[in-house]
């Protein structure tokens, strides 16, 4: 049995939150849960309170809601608006989960923190990465490329080693839990719905191909993301938006080969190490959205801008501006950034 250390585990009351909960308390941890109210929503408070309760361990709620609003949904808001596609777990991550977790503990003197995440930690002296989960088909290292530093420091893992199929079948006796799955601020609504809430100014506009030529009509250009081809009313066949003109409202369609690119621009950038990054000649890139993964390897260089160029060997489909850029050397995650814009 390890030597009982306080831990302060960010919890939901779904079956990742609650394995982690037990496995930290399997190996001799204090473990204390702290449910972040970031909605309001009282079934999920209650779901996290009950399960506090079948668990005996104390349990605390943090009332994020203005934060998360302010940084999270107005976020999500201002990309499309912006006729970009933000993904709002990758900023969710470091400035409001983690972050809060690592002010709570520390106002309140616990040894560490951790989260029900599938990722691991790699430290290299007083530098820590974060490091793909043993279970391919769960990692999240993805979302987690932006935590800093000072949480990584206090972190514990206790999913980074766990698969899935084994979680279920240990730790989720009795269907009490379920997946803590999608936007959570959606709420059961498409995001289409609260983009029609939100942005009351959208107006339907032209489908037009790279010419110009008018070939459809749109009911919104926020509704759209590159790559897109289903629900195109277009004269034209197999095509997929490949660019969004907000100025003008149009939505752009053209062919697949319009949309690759060698050349990414990157802003908003975190790289825990930034010469590891820049002198590595493995790095590979990781875009997750409607498109496809580059196969091949990148080199990056800062522009003196504050922004990074990213040349890839093997060309990008369909990346979207707002979509986080990864980057990664074998399993460890060296950064990352927000896709700013492309180029062939």
């Amino acid at each position: 049995m390890a030597k009982s250390k306080s831990v302060l585990l960010g919890f939901s009351g779904g079956i990742d939150s609650t394995a982690a909960a037990a496995i930290l308390r399997e190996e001799g941890y204090d473990v204390h849960l702290d449910t972040l109210d970031t909605t309001g929503d009282p079934e999920l408070l209650q779901r996290a309170r009950e399960t506090a309760r079948k668990l005996g361990l104390p349990w605390h709620c943090s009332d994020v809601r203005e934060r998360f609003r302010s940084e999270i949904i107005d976020y999500f808001i201002d990309g499309y608006r912006r006729g970009e596609t933000p993904a709002p777990c990758t900023r969710c991550n470091p400035l409001i989960k983690w972050e809060s977790l690592f002010r709570t503990a520390t106002a309140c003197g616990y040894d560490h923190i951790a989260t029900g995440h599938y990722f691991r930690i790699h430290r290299e002296g007083n530098t820590r990465f974060v490091r793909m989960a043993a279970d391919p088909a769960k990692d999240q290292s993805y979302y987690l490329w932006g935590v800093p530093q000072a949480c990584l420091s206090m972190a514990l893992t206790p999913m980074g080693d766990r698969f899935k199929s084994e979680v279920k079948t240990r730790y989720c006796n009795g269907g009490l839990q379920r997946e803590s799955m999608g936007v959570c601020f959606l709420e059961g609504r498409s995001y289409r719905q609260l983009l029609s809430e939100k942005l009351p100014q959208l107006e339907p506009g032209e489908i037009v191909d790279r010419e110009g030529h008018v070939v459809g009509c749109h009911g919104g250009y926020a509704y759209y993301t590159i790559g897109q081809k289903r629900g195109l009313e277009t004269s034209l066949p197999n095509v997929a938006v490949v660019a969004i003109d907000v100025r003008r409202n149009r939505v752009i369609v053209g062919n697949d080969s319009e949309l690759l690119h060698r050349t990414l621009i990157v802003r908003e950038s975190h790289l825990p190490d930034p010469h590891r990054l820049f002198d590595s000649p493995d790095i590979r890139v990781k875009i997750r959205g409607i498109g496809r993964n580059p196969e091949g390897f990148a080199s990056i260089r800062p522009d003196g801008h504050e922004r990074l160029h990213v040349e890839l060997t093997d060309a990008a489909w369909a990346p979207a501006k707002g979509q986080p850029v990864v980057f990664y050397q074998n399993e460890l995650v060296l950064g990352g950034g927000i896709l700013e814009d492309y180029r062939p």
